[in-house]
């Protein structure tokens, strides 16, 4: 048989190797990351809920990013709109999502220009704000135990991720943070290179909860 015509089969195999067998082997291989790998650290457990301080707004049974906006508004507008574009709308139709702002008493009535503001954009029935004392405020965040601060005026541009157990969720070998509590929603960088993966992390780890608890029954 002629050289040219042996490479022809040797060919077809290679392509047939190529469209089928590697994806299998690549899905078999990030599938078993997921399994093995896929679940985002806790870093604090018994983090208070918000209905010790106030009714209303509950952590228990959801999946929270929750934020600090203080006397801040105005100057954390950029930072809502980063954060309601690259993750809240990304995630908002999870039935079991939401997105919680903590203020001080007092700033209701600035609420409705953001809520204006960012629903041009997206639909804001997921997004909640709380209001508190300041001493409420801060003894709240405190229960993060993070090692991120307030500033004067009780806001941080950090959000964070809450589990449905009222932990605090984050990562514990981040390669620029080492232990990282928050996600700095000023740097839309972190927010698509890390706060996207860590929130999908969240949200499948519990849908295989629920899938495993279904098969067991």
């Amino acid at each position: 048989m002629p050289r040219s015509h042996a490479i022809l089969p040797m060919k077809k195999t290679i392509v047939l190797v190529v469209l089928f067998v590697l994806p299998i082997v690549a899905y078999l291989f990030f599938a078993s990351g997921v399994n093995n790998f896929g679940k985002l650290p806790v870093l604090t457990e018994g983090i208070s809920d918000l209905t010790a301080y106030k009714e209303g707004v509950s952590l228990k049974d959801k999946i929270t990013v929750l934020g600090f906006l203080g006397y801040d508004l105005d100057g954390k507008k950029g930072n809502s709109f980063n954060l309601n574009e690259k993750i809240y709308k990304r995630f908002y139709e999870f039935k079991d999502f939401q997105l919680v702002m903590v203020l001080p008493e007092g700033e209701e009535q600035r609420v409705p220009e953001i809520r204006k503001e960012l629903g041009k954009y997206s639909d804001m029935s997921k997004w909640k704000f709380v209001f508190m004392d300041e001493r409420s405020i801060a003894s709240f965040f405190s229960s993060l135990g993070t090692n991120i601060d307030l500033d004067e005026n009780l806001s941080t541009p950090y959000v964070f991720i809450v589990d449905k157990e009222i932990r605090l969720r984050g990562r514990l070998d981040d390669e620029d943070e080492g232990t990282k509590y928050g996600y700095d929603t000023s740097s839309v960088a972190e927010l698509n290179n890390k706060m996207v993966d860590d929130t999908k992390i969240i949200l499948a780890e519990y849908r295989m909860a629920l899938k495993k608890n279904s098969a067991d029954r």
